[in-house]
């Protein structure tokens, strides 16, 4: 059973990591084919804010698909997303769906197909794992988990269960994406000695501290720490900026780093790093709210090549004046790409160019909804998607390896076959989750 891949005629909706952006085309669609009712995905959403949405938006373009739940612990944004979904589909073609506030209560519900999980990442793994569990297939947004322990679990999930599970990595779907990394395989570029990755991201200027208040009415913010430490609430680790405290994320270099990093592992074919250095701080806004650096650089040694991260709040003219990107930098030339296309800058000997230049290939199409029908055509077929469990957990090993060598300030020597750091019992209780009682961590 597989769907035909929809063909957009203008980009529909303009995503960025974690946060669906205001501005929205509305594009001319081609003749759908008939689903029949047995064909029909039920989906429900746990995490009905920013990326959460923009994933079940996307998927309900795809023919068959249906939403027939929807979850979150705010009751603010689930009877807004209940209205905006009302107004989205036609009751005929999408009933109303049933409103939680507890995930555990939506997987009792036998009419769901799969699932979307769209919380903070703290929340990732248990809602996957047991999704898994109940014969669903799941949707995660990344990065796949708050830490190795974690991610592994969710993989072992998936494998036990048999379960679809695509990672919110969109760019494993992408055209332009799969051509630039088809060149940078194809040897064209020679020895490829390093790999850039990067994010210089010009929001973040204003972040000042706050005290600390009572949660907003209609928050179960008990809920909402779950397995994390209890504190009090405050609203900068609350929607969006969540991701800037250890408690529930790890800052850029989890959020924009699982995309960019992420198509370095695939241009390369490398999963994880032999070890790891990292250097930064609160250098830029050192005054201002948050955990996570605004500066930071990170080396990953992969034996015959090194993997550079590179991470900046607050500057919007990253390397090769991109925001954000990856450089495949070989002994011909270099490969630029970022979300808008890739291009090709080759080396120059006695005038002459090593390898041919090629100016800016652009995107075409919705990448996000070519990433939201891969899943969509998996769970009929049983085939794996393009960002499985495993590709989510190999680049989110490489960023919390980064974010520790970081915190811990020394170098990381990573054993993949133990999934530990040689000889470091502290990074070690960095890479193993630690539940809040009465949260435990699933077991598979």
């Amino acid at each position: 059973m597989t769907s035909s891949r929809r063909q957009f005629l203008q980009q529909s909706t303009q995503v960025a990591a974690g946060a669906l952006l205001p501005s929205q085309l509305v594009a001319a669609l081609p003749q759908q084919p008939t689903v029949s009712a047995a064909d029909t995905i039920s989906v429900a959403l746990i995490g009905c804010n920013s990326m959460g949405w923009a994933d079940l938006t996307s998927m309900l373009k795809q023919p068959g698909v249906r939403c027939v739940g929807l979850c979150d612990v705010d009751q603010n944004v689930l009877n807004r997303r209940a209205g905006d979904l009302d107004k989205m589909v036609s009751s005929s073609a999408n009933p109303k769906p049933v409103l939680y506030s507890d995930f555990r209560k939506v997987l009792d519900n036998k009419d769901i197909d799969a699932f979307i999980v769209g919380t903070p990442d703290h929340w990732h793994c248990m809602p996957t794992v047991m999704a898994c569990q109940a014969g669903k297939d799941v949707y995660v947004e990344k990065p796949l988990a708050n830490s190795i322990e974690e991610c592994n679990l969710m993989v072992a999930a998936a494998q036990k269960h048999k379960r679809i599970v695509q990672v919110g990595q969109w760019q494993r779907s992408s055209d332009h994406w799969k051509a630039a990394i088809d060149y940078v395989q194809s040897g064209k570029l020679g020895k490829i000695r390093t790999v850039k990755t990067w994010a210089f991201m010009p929001y973040g200027k204003t972040f000042p501290v706050v005290p600390d208040t009572p949660a907003p009415a209609g928050v179960d913010y008990g809920m909402w720490l779950g397995p994390a430490p209890e504190r009090p609430f405050n609203k900068n680790r609350f929607h969006g900026t969540f991701r800037y405290f250890w408690d529930y994320a790890g800052g850029l270099m989890t959020d924009w780093g699982a995309h960019m990093i992420d198509m370095a592992l695939w241009g390369m074919n490398v999963t994880t790093p032999k070890s790891v250095v990292a250097m930064g701080g609160r250098y830029g806004f050192p005054d201002q709210a948050g955990e996570t650096p605004d500066t930071m650089q990170v080396l990953f040694d992969y034996g015959d090549f090194t993997l550079q991260w590179e991470q900046a709040i607050g500057i919007g003219r990253g390397p090769y004046d991109k925001e954000h990107g990856v450089a495949f930098i070989g002994n011909l030339g270099t490969v630029v790409a970022d979300r808008e296309g890739w291009e090709i800058l080759p080396e120059k000997e006695n005038g002459n160019y090593l390898t041919p230049a090629m100016p800016l290939q652009r995107r075409a199409g919705n990448d996000l909804d070519r990433h939201t029908l891969n899943f969509v055509e998996c769970i009929r077929s049983r085939k794996q998607p393009n960002a499985s469990a495993e590709i989510g957990r190999n680049v989110a090993i490489n960023a919390q390896l980064g974010n520790m060598a970081h915190r811990l300030n020394r170098k990381l020597v990573w054993n993949e076959s133990t999934q530990t750091v040689t000889d470091d019992p502290k990074a070690n209780d960095l890479v193993k989750a630690h539940y809040r009682s009465p949260w435990k961590l699933p077991v598979v």
